[in-house]
């Protein structure tokens, strides 16, 4: 394995600990803010959080704006699927949601055959499937009746729709990119996210009655805006153009464990033993991916 490649796997690492504190917190602000409002205003802060950094380090050129076509397509699907995540965790538990996001990397898979041309190796699909066990068991708690009983809500269903646009965001990264540095690249498809979420989300943006939130809406916002955009944008870009699509979506089968983590953290009762046999699952998945295939 090359060290691009490494380096591309902790970024997705990194990603995947990230983003599962976006399940937990917007659990709890979701009721008092509307999706568009509360992501357009994220997606706003973090471009220019990412922006500042772009001119401080790698700066902009003429041709990093070619084509800016591309930043709105990517913008839009990472629009809808922040805006369908938090639409969905208004009545999905955060390790429910969880479950769903774990269809993304089968969904990923099938965009990066068809933009790509990716095929996933047998050791792939079967890194995928083990995953995708593990991550069920520790969603479930290690309780098969539960799994039985499972029922798809309509915040699952919702969320299903953000997770097939994130899995097309993947490969159409490595696609659309002409070269553009991965802070450049987030820097653009986070300015165009905004755009389109500013113009879509104005009429809640301006219902919203901003001093009456409560303060769990304003520590959820600092923290979608810092660590859940603009860090696992950049890492998320990053890894994207150096791991083929599945790879780099078969970490979201970390993102139920990190779940618990953080539930956990919040004050939930931590799991019993038998949830870390997922656990064990989701680690020898990831070690599956990590083999280079010859």
């Amino acid at each position: 394995m090359s060290g691009g490649q490494m380096r591309g796997h902790l970024a997705m690492l990194a990603f995947s600990g990230l983003i599962a504190g976006s399940f937990a917190l917007g659990s709890l602000a979701a009721p008092y803010i509307a999706p568009t409002a509360l992501n357009a205003l994220r997606f706003g802060m973090a471009s220019i959080l990412i922006g500042v950094a772009v001119v401080a380090s790698v700066g902009l050129r003429r041709r990093d704006f070619a084509a800016p076509w591309r930043y709105g397509i990517l913008g839009g699907l990472m629009g809808l699927y922040f805006v369908l995540m938090f639409e969905g965790l208004k009545t999905a538990p955060p390790v429910s949601a969880a479950a769903v996001f774990t269809l993304s990397p089968i969904l990923s898979g099938i965009a990066g055959y068809v933009l790509l041309r990716q095929i996933a190796t047998r050791r792939m699909a079967a890194a995928l499937a083990v995953g995708a066990a593990g991550a069920l068991w520790v969603i479930f708690r290690a309780d098969l009746a539960a799994l039985l009983r499972f029922e798809v809500g309509r915040g699952e269903v919702i969320y299903f729709w953000g997770c097939a646009a994130h899995a097309i965001y993947t490969p159409l990264v490595r696609l659309l990119n002409r070269g553009e540095s991965p802070l450049v690249f987030s820097f653009g498809t986070m300015a165009a996210a905004a755009a389109i979420l500013l113009v879509v989300g104005a009429p809640d943006l301006v219902a919203t009655d901003w001093a009456a939130l409560p303060g769990i809406v304003w520590v959820t916002l600092a923290y979608v805006t810092v660590f859940a955009s603009a860090v696992t944008f950049v890492l998320l870009q990053y890894a994207s153009l150096r791991l083929p699509s599945a790879k780099v979506m078969a970490y979201t089968y970390l993102t139920p464990s990190w779940v618990l983590c953080w539930q956990a953290a919040l004050g939930n009762p931590l799991p019993g033993p038998l949830v870390l046999i997922g656990v064990g699952l989701t680690v020898l998945a990831l070690a599956l991916l990590l083999k280079d295939e010859h």
